[in-house]
């Protein structure tokens, strides 16, 4: 009979250990690929500077 009892508490003791864990999400950053073989050899023109022919 004492087994009986003991079995509930063996069980909660048990099941008092588990931990649970939700779902996680991972995000890697985006990948930036800078090309040094430009044919603008470095200059920038400003938008809107072209059509003026500025550039």
């Amino acid at each position: 009979m004492k087994i009986v009892k003991l079995l509930p508490l063996v069980l909660l003791v048990f099941l008092a250990g588990c931990e649970l864990i939700g779902p996680s999400v991972r995000v890697s950053g985006p990948k930036v690929i800078v090309d040094g073989n430009s044919s603008n050899n470095g200059t920038h023109c400003p938008p809107g500077q072209a059509k003026k022919g500025k550039c």
